[in-house]
């Protein structure tokens, strides 16, 4: 039994390992890169800090690959790492930049981002993520034990909703 903590309780530890962005999300990122970076953490100023080399296939996304964030050390943190976007108040850079800009926080956050801590299994189905019953334990994860048992649609309504269509906000 799992409920949300809400940020920024939450801390970011789902943020440790960095994050996959599809073809379209980079070239999206890249072509607003003055928008975003006044709201980026100082050592992803430079737009070519943003990835690592990692570029793979993936099945679920947009053109078929996936490129991945770069990931920092981050002593502190959980698993001593962060994705090269989040901030020292544990905000995401590219979600204040939407806020900021008045486009909604989601604007630049990529899919998978905004999709944790659900997943997208063999075939594409939305489930829960395996790792978050191990991030609940994490006191900065976006996750905590409940005394009542709740349905993940009803978790994660505003994200479901969000990438649905339903909703523009967030």
């Amino acid at each position: 039994m799992l409920e949300r903590c809400g940020w920024p309780a939450c801390k970011a530890a789902c943020c440790y390992g960095g994050a996959w962005l599809d073809e379209v999300e980079v070239a999206d990122l890249e072509q607003h890169a003055e928008l975003l970076t006044p709201h980026l953490p100082p050592h992803a100023l430079d737009r070519r800090d943003w990835l690592d080399e990692r570029h793979e296939p993936d099945r679920h996304s947009l053109t078929g690959f996936v490129r991945h964030t770069r990931v920092v050390e981050a002593p502190g943190r959980y698993m001593g790492s962060a994705c090269v976007f989040l901030r020292a108040d544990h905000q995401c850079g590219l979600q204040a930049a939407g806020e900021a800009n008045g486009l909604g926080g989601w604007r630049f956050k990529p899919f998978y981002c905004i999709l944790h801590p659900l997943d997208l299994d063999e075939q594409g189905r939305i489930t829960l993520d395996e790792d978050e019953t191990l991030l609940a334990e994490e006191p900065g994860a976006c996750l905590r034990a409940a005394p009542v048992a709740r349905r993940v649609d009803e978790l994660f309504a505003e994200e479901l909703g969000y990438l649905a269509g339903r909703t523009q906000k967030k």
